[in-house]
């Protein structure tokens, strides 16, 4: 990874030589950007870096420290450039005695001066009264090593004043060059000091002479006093004389020295305090300098100030840096407060919390931040989850459709399962029967469906950071990304491996208020009585439609899709896929609901148009229905992955099973309800006022001239094709998206289809045939007609020719209906005509001639007439009829029918035409 800047580079350093704490100044280049980017700097090998003073990028002040090697590089060390290098070095000196009136460099401690000299039990006189130079001759400093002369004497030292000193160490360092009679003169001045030591108590005797003088003028006064006076006189007297002596030369030394001793007592004070507050700066600024940086939120500024000074000063004896210590832990502790009350603020975002744990995790926070922010965190969800659904419960007496506000949300990454529900047509079902001025409801949508959109997506946006919060805890990332502080770390995959039940249970609580909060929105049934109480509460004016409800259902997936991108355990979101579960159910079940429905008002649209096969649209209308609605529900019957089927449960199927079956028998009823009743038995109560319009049945309403017999006709037409393809086709799509129990479907379905054919084909046959029927027996004895009086037959008589006339005025009604109605049709009514005539035939009692050639005549005219249409049951009844005459014994009664057979069929040739459709297929009845 490339830094930002070059690594520091120190060309210079003035002085390059030095005894312990001097003061240098380091230059050169990309020395850092500022105070905080400096964090490293040593010199041989020493951290001076508590005494650094960045000046600019180019120069650094500080004092070097106590060092271990003599000679070494300067290493600076910044944030921006890391770790660099030297072109220079600096030399390390061993530090001289120096004296109180030496000049030095650098200050120097004198509290053991201070001591010597006050302490007047001590022998050893002051610093200021050891010579400096106890030879007294010329020194001249040799060109000898240090290091060599350290080898050459270990353990000892040149220092005169020392325990250790080595006299030829002193000489070869201070003497080497020196002349040997030079060396004899230093022996004499050595010999006279050691004389004026053994001088002793006679020089501090001449020291203080005029006291001697005064204590003896005094003596020889109290001397002479005693003489004249007498002893006892005078015995009080010379003791008050002698106490005022001693008194008088007290304030006499104190008058000459108090002063002096004063200044200079107060000046060494004054330099010390000076002393430490320089070498201290960093302890007594750092309580101010923590007031500051919290205010502008440099917070890693304040934890490496707290550190620095807990490694310092942490253990201090020192009355005043415990002071400012004590001051520095009170501000760090109110920190720790801001801090967690920072944390515990929501909302925030992950980087903010990780951010927060880790500063209080360095500043040694009491408990476990980052659990405490996951304890809020988790609250914090379940409350706006709740406020959720209040804000919404509130908004419910205004108005139980509104536009979905939410939807269109920037923040909202996932597509919008409901504006692209709003762009998509509606359901239609053969011709859409919803009014051009219902299209607004694309662009609304319920209230439950806003709430569980915006519900989710809340869970959504909030559950993945407070899954990444938890992770950070397990795995120790928030408190290093790089394996650092690895007790903490471990201390933190402790405590969540301890707290791993705690915060499973936690999940468990959020996915459960999510799926009962959306249950008591759109599956209130499903919840017990308290907690529909807690989680319930919607006005349910009308069930959601199927379309809402898949809509829902998306939702719902695109939600767990989104979980379990983040790794979270199956078995914490199995509660979940339950809720998918029962809400797919309860969409195909409200689905087949509502098109159950919608088949009943297909009766209103039933135009009675018919196509060429005999057909209206309705057929078509009620298929289209089904595969609409099992299209709408294809997203819905699949199963994504982690779902089971909504056929896995028995009850399902069954119900599942009753309602396909009863969308089957609504349609059924319908036909039925089409083909008996007129025009004003429909009933209408179950549509709105839009759909009961005038508009809406002026199709049915155009064409009043169809007749009952007619209506029955299309109907028996459109059973025929519903039979033979329409059910099979929804068979074969309820198979296509995975019903159960289609055989059962489909054969009770079929079995109430040819149910209602059967009735309505009897019906029909009912309204033709009997009055066909109805008018043979006055037609044949019209008249007066008696078969055994009767003359000679000259054609067949008109009751027949009405017969059939009638017959083909029902084929050609069938014929232009449906002609492939006609074989069947005309097959039951030519039986119902020939059972009736062989009845009348057999209750003649007796025929003449004549009158067994006119019924034999009439007979065969009928049957040969009809003989396309003729079944074993009619073919029976004309020969029972036939069976009932008398046989005709001469060939001329044979020609003669004949003759008049032919005469027949030629004079109604025209009529007969259509009963000569050769290739018509017969029909059983």
């Amino acid at each position: 990874m490339s830094r930002a800047r070059q690594p520091p580079l120190v060309t210079g350093i003035s002085p390059n030589e030095g005894i312990s704490w001097t003061k240098v100044t380091i230059r050169g280049e990309n020395l850092g950007t500022g105070p905080t980017d400096l964090i490293g700097l040593t010199i041989c090998g020493h951290n001076c870096l508590l005494t650094a003073e960045w000046m600019s990028a180019s120069k650094i002040v500080c004092r070097v420290g106590q060092a271990k090697n003599d000679k070494g590089d300067i290493i600076v060390t910044t944030k921006s450039g890391g770790r660099g290098t030297s072109t220079v070095s600096f030399k390390l000196l061993k530090p001289e005695k120096i004296g109180i009136l030496d000049q030095s460099a650098v200050w120097v401690d004198e509290m053991n001066y201070y001591d010597m000299r006050t302490d007047r039990n001590k022998g050893i006189p002051p610093l200021s009264l050891r010579p400096a130079n106890p030879l007294g001759i010329e020194i001249d400093k040799g060109r000898f090593p240090q290091k060599d002369l350290e080898s050459l004497f270990p353990g000892m030292s040149a220092d005169f004043t020392s325990e250790n000193f080595s006299a030829a160490w002193y000489l070869i360092e201070n003497h080497s060059t020196t002349s040997f009679d030079q060396l004899k003169t230093a022996v004499v001045n050595l010999k006279k000091q050691a004389n004026k030591k053994n001088e002793g108590s006679l020089a501090y005797v001449k020291g203080g002479l005029s006291t001697f003088f005064e204590a003896q003028d005094a003596l020889s006064a109290i001397h002479q006093k005693l003489e004249a006076d007498g002893t006892e006189k005078v015995e009080g007297s010379m003791t008050q004389k002698l106490e005022n002596v001693l008194n008088r030369a007290s304030n006499t030394a104190d008058t000459l020295f108090q002063e002096v001793l004063g200044r200079k007592d107060k000046a060494d004070s004054t330099r010390n305090a000076l002393n430490v507050l320089q070498r201290f700066k960093f302890l007594f600024n750092l309580p101010l300098n923590i007031e500051r940086n919290i205010q502008k939120g440099d917070y890693d500024v304040v934890i490496n100030d707290y550190e620095k000074a807990k490694s310092l000063f942490g253990k201090t004896e020192v009355q005043v840096f415990k002071k400012y210590y004590a001051e520095v832990e009170t501000r760090i502790e109110a920190l720790r407060e801001l801090l967690l009350d920072k944390l515990l603020e929501t909302p925030s975002t992950l980087h903010d919390q990780k951010r927060y744990i880790r500063y209080l995790s360095d500043l040694h926070a009491p408990g476990d931040p980052a659990w405490q922010c996951i304890g809020a965190q988790h609250q914090w969800i379940l409350q706006l989850m709740h406020n959720c659904k209040e804000s919404y419960h509130k908004k419910q007496p205004c108005n139980s459709l509104l536009h979905s506000p939410m939807l269109d949300l920037e923040s909202d990454v996932r597509p919008s399962p409901i504006g692209h529900l709003s762009q998509t047509a509606s359901l239609k079902r053969g011709s859409s029967f919803q009014s051009g001025r219902d299209d607004a409801w694309r662009y609304k949508a319920p209230q439950q469906v806003v709430f569980v959109e915006k519900l989710t997506k809340l869970v959504v946006s909030q559950l993945p950071n407070f899954w990444k919060l938890w992770i950070s805890y397990v795995n120790g990332s928030l408190f290093s990304e790089t394996a650092e502080k690895s007790g903490q770390m471990e201390r933190s995959k402790k405590n969540a491996r301890q707290r791993q039940n705690d915060f499973k249970k936690m999940i468990q609580e959020v996915m459960h208020s999510l799926v009962k909060l959306i249950r008591g929105a759109l599956l209130p049934f499903s919840l017990r009585e308290g907690e529909l109480r807690q989680y319930g509460g919607w006005e349910m004016k009308s069930e959601l439609s199927g379309q809402w409800l898949t809509h829902v259902i998306q939702t719902v997936r695109l939600s767990s899709e989104s979980l379990t991108a983040l790794e979270i355990p199956n078995d914490m979101l199995q509660i979940i896929q339950d809720l998918i579960l029962d809400l797919r159910v309860r969409c195909i079940m409200v689905t087949l609901q509502h098109t159950a429905e919608d088949i009943k008002r297909l009766a209103e649209k039933e135009d009675w148009v018919v196509d060429n096969e005999g057909l209206t649209s309705l057929p078509s209308q009620f298929e289209q229905c089904i595969i609409h609605s099992l299209q709408s529900l294809k997203t819905v019957l699949d199963c994504k992955p982690g779902e089971a089927s909504v056929f896995q449960q028995q009850k399902t199927q069954e119900d599942v099973c009753q309602l396909s079956i009863g969308i089957m028998q609504v349609f059924i009823d319908c036909l039925e309800q089409l083909s008996t009743k007129s025009d004003g038995d429909v009933d209408t109560s179950h549509l709105s006022v839009d759909v009961s319009s005038p508009d809406l049945f002026g199709s049915i309403h155009e064409d009043s001239s169809l007749s009952s017999e007619q209506r029955l006709l299309i109907a028996l037409s459109n059973c025929r094709y519903l039979e033979r393809h329409t059910f099979l086709n929804i068979a074969e799509h309820f198979e296509k998206h995975g019903f159960q129990g289609v055989d059962k479907i489909t054969q009770v379905s079929m079995e109430s289809l040819k149910e209602l054919d059967q009735r309505l084909f009897e019906m029909y046959i009912e309204f033709k045939a009997d009055p066909i029927v109805g008018s043979l027996e006055p037609g044949i004895y019209a008249g007066y007609f008696d078969w055994k009086d009767c003359l000679v037959p000259t054609g067949v008589r008109n009751y027949l020719k009405e017969a059939l006339v009638n017959i083909i005025a029902v084929h050609a009604e069938v014929f232009t209906i449906s002609k492939d109605l006609v074989p069947r049709v005309m097959s039951r009514v030519v039986e119902a005509v020939s059972e009736e005539l062989s009845r009348l035939m057999q209750c003649v009692s007796s025929f003449s001639k004549n009158g067994a050639l006119q019924a034999k005549l009439e007979i065969c005219a009928l049957r040969d007439t009809v003989a396309i249409y003729l079944t074993p049951e009619s073919k029976s009844s004309f020969k029972q009829a036939l069976e009932a005459l008398p046989q005709l014994s001469s060939g001329t009664d044979r020609k003669l029918l004949e003759e008049l057979l032919n005469k027949f069929k030629s004079s109604m040739h025209l009529q007969l035409t259509c009963f000569q459709a050769s290739s018509s297929a017969m029909m059983k009845t």
